[in-house]
């Protein structure tokens, strides 16, 4: 049977409904972050842990929609199911990234970025479309990211290298050596967090060694162990498990900075608690749960619908309300607030454009083709 008809299988709709919580999250805490003077002084001050909680939720996910397919699934067909689902809107947040950056103006932040080329502008989306990461010396905005057009787009890099490990080989491990990886994981987690001189878990954006080493801690835990959590739990129903999955979600990244600046291994060690226990809890009641009501069901949906859509679209924007930000720091609190409210909106809006009038269609298009 050939793997591009396999039947898909039923969504799991409170994670779903969690990986958008988390999205719009993200959302809020980049525009927060325009103002915050350090990492000390952020407002949602974890809300980059999203990114590992999607890590996670995407190990968990993947052993549920795949590790019972391989006698029907090539590799092949796999990584062709990967791209089908998340190529799609990596391109195009890279062509908002490319429109945004090259019509945007902050002259305090960004003040070279009128005098780049536009095939510098085209080249540099160009590769983004393939995600293959910009070395430091092609960057065009100057903040050293892997896809300067759009920088979440980093997070999709690990991603896909987790992914090709899995498909590649850790697919066939044991559970013994799945839990062995998984232990050494969160062992280099846990001492790159409370050791790491930041006192956090902050980057893997940019192509350096110490950056690199970053991105690839960030990545091993959550997702290995998220794949971990499907091979060797039962989901056991949990009453209202949306309502307190969420809950529990929004206070780990709303923390406020823990342990200060005398104290950095402190918040190191709460995120790697958080990462390496809270989230694994976090998937595990979401997954055991279920929708009560239609209401319920459809914000579910509609959350997981447009979670990734929103996560690679929004930093675009960001940029143009971080450079606002930084050209207007005496503005006041209330045309704060409205450009920031502006922001949100036009990145939900967005988000939920491109799903509807490009990704939907684009999927059903491929998969059409896939089945022809």
């Amino acid at each position: 049977m050939n793997a591009n008809v396999l039947p898909s299988k039923p969504h799991y709709q409170i994670l779903d409904g969690l990986r958008g919580v988390a999205a719009l999250i993200v959302v809020t805490f980049h525009i927060f972050e325009a103002h915050a003077t350090s990492h000390l002084t952020q407002i949602i001050n974890h809300g980059y842990l999203a990114v590992d909680f999607f890590f996670l939720l995407s190990g968990y996910v993947i052993s549920y929609a795949y590790d019972d397919r391989w006698q029907k699934m090539s590799i092949g067909n796999f990584f062709r199911r990967r791209l089908e689902r998340l190529q799609p809107m990596v391109i195009m947040g890279m062509i908002i990234g490319a429109a945004c950056f090259y019509f945007s103006d902050s002259p305090a932040l960004f003040p070279n970025i009128h005098n780049v080329e536009l095939w510098k502008v085209l080249l540099t989306m160009l590769v983004g479309f393939t995600l293959l990461p910009i070395p430091v010396s092609m960057d065009i905005r100057g903040w050293q990211e892997l896809h300067p057009l759009d920088g979440p787009g980093w997070s999709l890099f690990y991603e896909y290298i987790a992914n090709i490990l899995y498909g590649l080989g850790i697919r066939r491990f044991s559970k013994g050596l799945l839990t062995a990886l998984v232990v050494l994981s969160a062992a280099a987690l846990m001492h790159y967090t409370i050791t790491s001189a930041s006192g956090d878990i902050i980057g893997g954006w940019s192509l350096t060694p110490e950056q690199i080493k970053i991105g690839f801690i960030r990545m091993m835990f959550p997702f290995f162990g998220g794949l971990l959590l499907a091979r060797v739990t039962k989901p056991v129903h949990i009453k209202n498990a949306f309502l307190w999955a969420s809950l529990l979600l929004a206070v780990v990244l709303f923390m406020p900075r823990i342990g200060g600046a005398d104290h950095l291994w402190a918040n190191g060690l709460y995120e790697a608690l958080a990462i390496i226990f809270v989230f694994p809890l976090i998937v595990y009641l979401g997954a055991g749960g279920q929708t009560h009501s239609i209401k319920e069901n459809k914000i579910c949906k509609f959350l997981g619908d447009i979670s990734y859509p929103i996560y690679i679209t929004h930093y675009p924007f960001i940029y143009i309300y971080t450079g606002w930000a930084y050209d207007n720091r005496g503005a006041s609190l209330s045309q704060a607030i409205g450009y920031g409210l502006l922001t949100f909106a036009v990145s939900v809006l967005v988000g939920y454009a491109s799903l509807k009038l490009y990704d939907e269609p684009i999927r059903a298009w491929l998969k059409k083709k896939s089945l022809t």
